[in-house]
């Protein structure tokens, strides 16, 4: 790093550091970064997979949740239409010669 430090404080301006660091990259990148992507490969396959699975699994969890609710809700129904029956019946029961009474 000293040599590099020596070469760069020679040319005396900042312009030509950053001339020189973007030379210098631009001769790595053609070989780092097809190296870099062959790596990043399976670390992105991973990620997917890990993605998907979680998407899944959620569905999964919103189906039976949804279901579940439905359940529900279908059970009170049953005791609403079960009491208004009950009601209905009482209140027919009570009335004389087996009618409603009239509000």
């Amino acid at each position: 790093m000293a040599l590099f430090d020596n070469i760069v404080e020679g040319f005396g301006s900042s312009w030509m550091t950053t001339v020189l660091v973007g030379v210098g990259v631009a001769l790595v990148a053609p070989v780092v970064v097809p190296a870099l992507a062959a790596g990043m490969r399976p670390l992105a396959k991973a990620v997917i997979k890990g993605g998907v699975m979680v998407y899944d699994k959620g569905a999964e969890v919103l189906a039976e949740a949804g279901e579940q609710l439905s359940d529900l809700v279908a059970e009170v129904r049953s005791e609403i239409d079960a009491t208004a029956t009950a009601a209905a019946d009482a209140a027919a029961a009570a009335a004389p010669n087996g009618h409603a009474l009239d509000s």
